[in-house]
């Protein structure tokens, strides 16, 4: 995943990545927050989920410590 998330977090338009995980309550009520966001923003930006359970590399990567994290991208 992390050549795929680089050209995601690379690309023309702002992206949010939502770092969460499926047990973390707040998380989901995060998440409904974001699709109304989504709805609101259209195309103008991304917002990517990445479960880190799922990816703990990732998530140390981009020093997530905690969730819910959001991470804002601009052009890298």
């Amino acid at each position: 995943m992390s050549q795929k998330f680089q050209e995601i977090i690379n690309s023309d338009r702002p992206v949010l990545i939502d770092f969460f995980a499926t047990w973390c309550q707040p998380c989901k009520v995060q998440s409904s927050v974001l699709n109304t966001v989504k709805e609101n923003i259209g195309e103008g930006a991304r917002i990517i989920k990445v479960d880190v359970d799922q990816y703990p590399a990732l998530a140390a990567q981009y020093g997530v410590r905690g969730v819910p994290t959001l991470a804002i991208f601009k052009d890298g």
